[in-house]
């Protein structure tokens, strides 16, 4: 299994060379520590077609993507959303890497419906040709006549058959080069390339049960219920399995079909902060939010120049320590405040603790200052990319693997935004949410929430206490019956150390609510 894993990672790698997928990256931005990399970029653009190194156009990536597996073609919709960073002829050939692949037999369509629902399959009808088809599934629309309520259009997704062990094949093959990154390239170990291959692998596994993408629009679902100008479509419970998903149908115009917006009257401006926002707002203010927004899920309404999304097979979730790590670090760039930034890195691991805050902060400001006062359109990400990379070499930065999805949905965010309003100041958007939050954070109901976390976390203390206190009890009766032999200095030191720890509990359980801000 390990040999065929890197005989998959070797042909992928021929493949992308091939296809001209090194020539978008430059030699150039790539920082000094980056040397071996920049020397496996020359090498395998020595087999890029003929084609490729005469133009710079990588026409056929698009289709070799696909050749890969879902895996290399999830990793192309990132791409395909950040012209800044790829170029713009080379995020539009992945454009169409987004829910326009060739979809499957429509003949095995009705069997995979009756085996998944059962007698619940005859209840949907007119089932259309797939009007989108991605990596992992396919679109159908088609009317449900249940025998009970309303008849009423549905959107009908289907896993593409043997798609489990194709993602399976592909993450084996991230495992191998994760594992020999670890084992022989020293300067990615602060990466830890391991765990985040096990978080993409914990998310596709995630995303290939569509029984829990329905969960996940149930719960994001209740969390805006308050909400205005973000809209998802409800599930029809009856009518889902582990390969079949059936919601309600939405009409909107494609958000990346500009003209379309255009010609609708849609703002797009406005459009491009509503998406922000409400992005932002989901993972700062629930901890939950839509890990893959491409342009492919999202649509604009016309009515009301709101959000339609779609597909929500990979979801992200943080806690709430990670919430308010998120929220400062955007506040400390809105409000230049470059020491919070540092602070915030500190605090929650990123940076080592025996770095100097003071010289971060300054490194974090030699990238900051530039974005002030420009809008999206004078902003090079690749740079800021490139110089991002320098600073976490520098401060050897850990990888936090839980804040991968976070990373990666904000640049697919920000590329849709930016593509809606080349002139879109994104600290200017972001600063109602975050600023609202932090102040909610920083007054009564938030101090109330921290109450309640310092409570439970004292509650759960307490709870272990009569087990703690029985086991020394029953030490202490062991120890009176043997007290007339020789003394076990172990045993001795065992039974102290109980009692010892069963204290400890108690009193930071009590100190914690003593001591809790604003208490």
């Amino acid at each position: 299994m390990l040999f065929g894993a890197y005989f998959r990672l070797l042909r992928a790698g021929y493949v992308l060379a091939r296809e001209g997928a090194l020539s978008i990256i430059s030699i150039d931005g790539l920082p000094p520590a980056l040397a071996p990399m920049r020397l496996g970029i020359w090498l395998g653009r020595l087999i890029e077609r003929p084609s490729v190194r005469k133009t710079g156009h990588v026409e056929r990536l698009n289709a070799a993507l696909n050749r890969l597996g879902p895996t290399y073609v999830k990793f192309g919709q990132t791409l395909a959303t950040r012209p800044d960073v790829v170029g713009a002829a080379v995020a539009q050939d992945l454009a169409g890497l987004q829910d326009r692949m060739a979809p499957f037999d429509p003949a095995l369509v009705p069997a995979i419906l009756t085996d998944a629902l059962g007698d619940k399959a005859a209840e949907l009808t007119e089932m259309s040709p797939p009007i989108a088809a991605a990596s992992i599934a396919q679109v159908h629309k088609a009317m449900l006549v249940p025998a009970e309520g309303p008849r009423r259009a549905v959107a009908v997704k289907l896993l593409r058959p043997g798609v489990e062990q194709r993602f399976r094949s592909d993450i084996e093959s991230f495992y191998a080069v994760a594992r020999l990154a670890d084992r022989f390239v020293r300067s990615t170990k602060r990466l830890r390339p391991i765990e985040v291959v096990e978080t993409l692998d914990r998310s596709a596994q995630l995303e290939l049960d569509l029984r829990l993408e329905a969960a996940a629009i149930s719960e994001m679902a209740e969390n805006i219920k308050d909400d205005t100008g973000f809209v998802i479509p409800t599930v029809s419970w009856d009518h889902v399995a582990h390969n079949v998903l059936t919601t309600s149908w939405v009409e909107g115009i494609p958000i990346r079909d500009h003209a379309a917006l255009d010609a609708a009257g849609v703002d797009r401006k406005a459009l491009a902060a509503t998406l922000l926002q409400s992005f932002l707002k989901h993972a700062i203010r629930d901890g939950f939010f839509h890990a893959d927004m491409h342009p492919g899920n999202l649509f604009a309404d016309p009515r009301t120049n709101g959000v339609i999304a779609v597909d929500f097979g990979i979801m992200g979730r943080i806690n709430r320590r990670e919430r308010r790590f998120l929220a400062d670090i955007l506040y400390g760039f809105i409000t230049r405040n470059y020491r919070l930034v540092a602070e915030r890195h500190f605090e929650i691991g990123y940076v080592p603790a025996n770095k100097s805050v003071d010289d971060f902060a300054l490194a974090i400001r030699s990238i900051g200052e530039p974005l002030h006062g420009r809008t999206a359109r004078d902003i090079s990400m690749a740079r800021v990319l490139g110089q991002l990379f320098a600073i976490t070499d520098l401060f050897d930065m850990q990888t936090r693997p839980e804040l991968v999805l976070l990373q990666k949905s904000m640049v697919l965010v920000e590329g849709v935004a930016r593509a809606l309003d080349p002139d879109l100041d994104i600290w200017t958007v972001a600063e109602p949410v975050v600023g609202d939050w932090l102040r909610r954070e920083a007054g009564p109901l938030g101090q109330i929430e921290t109450l309640k976390e310092h409570v439970k976390t004292a509650a759960e203390a307490a709870g272990r206490l009569p087990t703690i206190l029985s086991q020394a009890e029953l030490a202490l009766a062991d120890y009176h019956a043997n007290k007339h032999r020789p003394a076990d200095p172990l045993l001795r030191a065992m039974l102290l150390g109980l009692m010892g720890l069963a204290g400890l509990i108690l009193l930071i359980g009590l100190w914690r609510l003593v001591m809790l801000p604003g208490v």
